[in-house]
């Protein structure tokens, strides 16, 4: 086969994810035999390195790391963790490092092709809202409403979710040069710490002469690297937030609140996030700053960006809380075995005060390497795998209580983190609330029939 034809799904057919885990520097962990199969690695005295073991999953196909149940497949290790291996340099395209690495443990040469070059976009003027025409949504005014029903309408987003957010969106009209118009439902990117700065729009729905919808970005001018749609239906401020909801997109915010906000009256009081597309450090880290103390709710897309953007933002999380950290002596040798962005639990454990502290860890690890072995061999009833879960959690809420003793810190300003998704067979929070839509018209039909069936019986029996 020419290797120029190989595709990511040639390489998940051909390789074991215990090639590139090898590849990777890792070794098998012969520690509980051919019970559970796991690798992990060692420093240079040949210590094993707390919090850095695989568990193999899928027949070989996959791994994840406890806790944490996330799998990665051949291409999505290579490409969220690219640094160890060979071929990796600075700015590499994660694809090219894929394919460069999957062709040499498969043996096939790798032809180098030339890369194109983009060139680079002259610097823009900064973004000034007063080159747009504004028309903002009145709850109050049904014709102003009507204008914005064409930008919802396919999106399933309803009059009371406009009504909830209705102060942070807009149409914006701006003039080109040539004396066209173009007309987008923006929504304002605003600085975190300044107050409401409106650095830029996340433009969608840039409607077409048929109605529908041509465009989606943001405008040209805006601070993309500081800029983020920050939205609260009841106006919390940031600092005052108890809740926090991260999105990849306005439109998935406004769909999740619409899904929920029946079940859950608090979400009127949260602050919801959209990042646009891949936030950076600098974004995540000014949020966290203002808003630590409040629980983090991470709602990305069931995707592979989704998943890449929820470990970026998680690792962001537990930087925060680490450099809240008073160093002491006694803390300062398990703080530095911490990895960059790694949890709190992921340092050395040798590390940690003998007498206590040490074992209730050593306890841990082995019921979380137990319950994840139960659930992985398929051979255990489904009670005692959930009875040795139920054990894990335990013992992990004593360790964290005290973790966080010995290093100061109360839970108010420890990591607070909850992974939500859309349901599994939905990419995104929008495509679940137009099937949950579909569904119950589907539904609202079929009883109509039914109804219309019962009728014309009862007027055929009196007849």
């Amino acid at each position: 086969m020419n290797d120029k034809k190989l595709t990511h799904n040639d390489f998940l057919q051909r390789l074991d994810i215990r090639d590139v885990l090898l590849d990777a520097g890792y070794r098998q962990n012969r520690r509980f035999g051919l019970r559970l199969s796991s690798f992990i690695r060692t420093d240079s005295e040949e210590k094993r390195i707390r919090g850095d073991k695989f568990v193999i999953t899928q027949q070989g196909k996959c791994c994840c790391q406890p806790p944490r149940q996330k799998e990665y497949n051949v291409v999505s290790f290579i490409k969220e963790h690219p640094a160890l291996f060979a071929e990796y340099y600075e700015g590499i395209d994660l694809n090219r490092l894929v394919n460069r690495v999957c062709s040499r443990l498969l043996n096939i040469p790798f032809e180098e092709y030339e890369v194109q070059t983009v060139p680079v976009k002259q610097d823009l003027r900064p973004f000034d809202i007063t080159d747009y025409d504004l028309h903002r949504f009145n709850p109050q005014d049904h014709e102003m409403q009507e204008i914005f029903y064409p930008y919802f309408k396919n999106r399933g987003i309803d009059l009371s979710t406009q009504n909830a957010f209705h102060r942070h969106f807009c149409l914006a009209t701006k003039h080109g040069a040539d004396g066209a118009a173009y007309t987008c439902l923006a929504f304002p990117l605003t600085l975190p710490k300044e107050g409401g700065t409106v650095v830029g729009f996340e433009e969608r729905e840039r409607m077409r002469m048929d109605g529908c919808d041509s465009y989606k970005g943001k405008s040209e001018e805006s601070n993309e690297s500081e800029g983020l749609w920050i939205a609260s239906p009841a106006g919390t401020p940031l600092a005052e937030a108890k809740h926090i909801y991260w999105f990849g997109s306005t439109y998935d915010a406004m769909a999740y609140y619409q899904l929920h906000q029946a079940k859950n009256k608090d979400l009127r009081k949260a602050v919801f996030i959209s990042t646009g597309g891949k936030p950076i450090g600098k974004q995540m880290r000014e949020i966290l700053d203002l808003t630590i103390p409040a629980r983090q709710h991470i709602c990305f897309d069931n995707t592979r960006k989704g998943s890449n953007l929820t470990w970026d933002l998680q690792k962001e999380i537990c930087r925060s809380v680490r450099f809240a950290i008073e160093e002491t002596p006694e803390r300062k040798p398990y703080l530095d075995s911490i990895p960059d962005g790694g949890d709190l639990t992921d340092g050395e454990f040798y590390l940690l005060p003998k007498g206590g502290l040490q074992e209730i860890c050593i306890r841990f690890d082995a019921e979380s390497e137990e319950a994840e072995s139960m659930r992985s061999s398929g051979l255990c009833a489904p009670e005692d795998v959930q009875d040795q879960i139920d054990t894990t959690n335990k013992c992990y809420r004593e360790y964290r209580e005290k973790l966080r003793e010995f290093l100061g810190i109360d839970r108010e300003h420890d990591v607070s983190i909850t992974w939500e998704s859309p349901d599994y067979r939905h990419t995104s929070w929008n495509e679940q609330l137009l099937a949950e839509q579909k569904r119950e018209e589907t539904v609202g039909q079929e009883s109509e029939k039914e109804e219309n069936a019962g009728q014309e019986r009862q007027i055929h029996f009196r007849r």
